[in-house]
């Protein structure tokens, strides 16, 4: 089943968004219906945020757009962890062909019912859902890429863990930034540009790295056939979203990473640092230093899979929608 408030990670960030003093109305949508008892189970919690859940079937596509519509209706942000999530064995990719068609059916409601809100999408492969969802935003006329993001979150939150785990550091007192896509080699973890600087020789860049890249595939592995990382996308989701309202509120310098429309490289659609603001990303941040590794990786690693991986889903989106 498909799966969005009420799955995996949809019930752990509804949860967190709830506590947020940021968040003043919270909507819940699934096509099963236990999403509106998640509705009704997070708005017990003692906090200021009014939250209903609303249900559609996925057995009638008429039932679950209206229920979709009236969630989508007066919202800011929408953020959209649906899909199915991984077992051992897949890749992100091989989720393509049923979490495509869910982003892009998701996005049309956005499209017709809050065209001006913040999208954040965490549904894999985030690499190709992104693109499909900005071709969807351009043939309703609506697409505005200051106001598109993937949520890269979670490579940035395993990479501050990693490595502070190794320098024997305070995870919360380190800074990580992770560029490229959010899947496999794509991810490239920028180590020659932690903040403070610690000391990692070549091999624990290497070894970091590829734990970094690697480190889904590390809990669906130990999950045994029980899905992928849910609690942590949750945390991730959560921290994106957060830094985002805050922006939208009117704090200054709010920079978190994120998979956005991009010209800083020759690849349309890039991670990196973004700088949010009250109309989403008021900039897309160019990196520079980087380590030789970091420059071979980027040339002959992540740029190619990045673009295969966006081709596809403009393909889809071109020839589905």
């Amino acid at each position: 089943p498909r799966r969005c408030a009420a799955g995996g990670i949809g019930q752990p960030l509804s949860l967190l968004l709830a506590t947020s003093p940021l968040c003043a109305r919270l909507h819940t949508y699934d096509v099963v219906p236990v999403v509106n008892g998640v509705g009704v189970d997070i708005s017990h919690i003692d906090s200021n945020c009014v939250v209903e859940g609303f249900a559609g079937d996925f057995k009638d596509k008429e039932v679950s757009k209206q229920a979709l519509y009236k969630a989508l209706e007066g919202m800011d942000v929408v953020v959209i962890p649906a899909g199915v999530p991984r077992k051992p064995g897949m890749t992100r990719d091989d989720l393509f062909n049923i979490n495509a068609g869910i982003v892009a059916e998701l996005i049309e409601g956005v499209a017709d019912v809050c065209p001006k809100a913040m999208v954040c999408i965490i549904s894999n492969p985030v690499n190709s859902t992104v693109p499909i969802a900005a071709e969807v935003l351009k043939r309703k006329g609506c697409y505005d890429p200051k106001r598109l993001f993937g949520v890269s979150t979670l490579d940035i939150v395993r990479a501050n863990k990693f490595v502070a785990e190794k320098a024997q550091m305070d995870p919360t007192k380190i800074n990580v930034f992770c560029i490229g896509g959010h899947s496999g080699k794509t991810i490239l973890p920028i180590l020659s540009q932690v903040e403070p600087k610690v000391s990692l020789s070549e091999e624990d860049i290497v070894a970091l790295t590829d734990r970094i890249q690697n480190a889904g595939t590390e809990v669906v592995d130990a999950k045994a056939g029980g899905g992928s990382a849910t609690l942590s996308m949750a945390y991730a989701g959560f921290r994106f979203a957060s830094s985002l309202m805050r922006a939208m509120s009117g704090e200054k310098d709010v920079i978190e990473c994120s998979y956005v429309p991009s010209s800083i490289t020759d690849v349309p659609f890039f991670a990196s640092k973004v700088r949010l603001g009250p109309n989403g990303a008021e900039e897309v941040i160019p990196f520079e230093n980087l380590s030789e590794f970091e420059k071979d990786k980027l040339e002959k690693e992540v740029k190619d899979d990045l673009r295969s991986a966006i081709t596809k889903g403009v393909e889809f989106a071109t020839s589905s929608l």
